[in-house]
């Protein structure tokens, strides 16, 4: 009998000695099947919301160079649209739009009224600007916004190039407020969007900084325009205008 007691013993102790040297085959049946049910229940990330910050006016040096600092910490990129008038106290400013991996942007050459000049004007103020930037920054397509979002019916057919606008415009220029701005575009910011600033603003710097961090903790990611379009299919057209990746 006590024989039979100490092999009894000794067959228990040997169990759980094999059991404790491979731990994955101490979980009953019925408690992995759990664990594989609470995995599939585990909530899988969002896709990224897409938007183009876009900055207007510049280059401006104290605050477009502030900006560029700020991005680049963020990882974030943005869409410049350049005044020419603006560039040649700025190339290094340009450059650097290029070496950083943002898109670069044509805002004419002086900031006039397209929808008052003749095509002849119309045609200069955008291919002098074109043919700074060209020199500046390399080959390439710079795309338009016109100054004030106004283009004369009929003259798309002279620009070359996407026209771009906005679907979000916080009127920086106006409050040149910073709270005001980050209010105006968390109110009315959805993926897709196309948001209007101005990099000669600090106000309008600090704001855009404010805005990248806090929506990024809402999943938001800061891409050029270029990439906002491609991201949502879009195939850009020369001559038509986009106010956000949908519109």
């Amino acid at each position: 009998m006590w024989k039979r007691i100490l092999l009894l013993f000794f067959l228990a102790a040997l169990a759980t000695a094999l059991l404790s040297a491979n731990p994955r085959r101490a979980v009953p049946a019925r408690g992995a099947a759990e664990i594989a049910q609470a995995d599939a229940n585990a909530p899988i990330n969002a896709a990224p919301k897409l938007v183009a910050f876009t900055f207007d006016d510049g280059p401006h040096r104290g605050s477009t160079d502030k900006l560029l600092d700020g991005l680049a910490e963020r990882g974030a990129k943005g869409t410049f649209f350049l005044v020419g008038e603006e560039i040649d106290e700025g190339r290094d400013l340009v450059r650097r739009m290029r070496d950083e991996g943002h898109q670069i942007g044509n805002h004419t050459w002086s900031h006039k009224r397209l929808d008052e000049l003749s095509d002849e004007e119309i045609i200069q103020e955008i291919g002098k600007t074109d043919a700074l930037l060209k020199s500046i920054a390399g080959e390439g397509e710079y795309w338009l916004r016109p100054p004030y979002g106004f283009l004369r019916e009929g003259a798309e057919k002279l620009v070359g190039v996407p026209l771009v606008k906005w679907s979000v415009d916080p009127r920086d220029w106006e409050s040149r407020n910073t709270e005001s701005v980050v209010k105006a575009v968390s109110e009315t910011i959805e993926p897709g969007s196309i948001v209007l600033l101005h990099d000669i603003y600090p106000t309008s710097v600090e704001a855009a900084l404010r805005l990248i961090d806090a929506l990024s903790a809402e999943g938001y990611r800061f891409v050029t325009v270029e990439e906002l379009l491609r991201q949502y299919g879009v195939t850009p057209e020369p001559g038509k205008v986009y106010r956000s990746a949908t519109t």
